[in-house]
């Protein structure tokens, strides 16, 4: 899929469309002007269109969304802490 940027009217630059999958379209109103600025500047300089970009960004912040539950479902192993620090300080020394 080829994505290429088309300038934004600067009176429709507060809304910020992404698209995902092509399967649904989603709508952000009421986006900051700073906030507009930052991302085409950011998607400029990774050759994508802003929608392309903030659909980048917006499936990464959807796959964290689950992390915490996820660190929540791992055992606890009892290893304090300050043991887990000693030991990479060591590893590091050994260098």
């Amino acid at each position: 899929m080829t994505v290429t940027a088309k300038p934004i009217d600067r009176d429709r630059r507060r809304t910020v469309l992404a698209s995902c999958d092509m399967a649904s379209t989603m709508y952000l109103r009421n986006v900051p002007e700073s906030v507009v600025d930052r991302l085409t500047s950011m998607a400029k300089r990774e050759g994508l269109s802003v929608s392309a970009f903030a659909v980048r960004e917006l499936t990464e912040a959807a796959r964290r969304a689950d992390a915490p539950e996820l660190l929540g479902e791992l055992p606890d192993l009892d290893v304090p802490a300050a043991d887990v620090v000693a030991d990479l300080e060591a590893g590091r020394a050994d260098r």
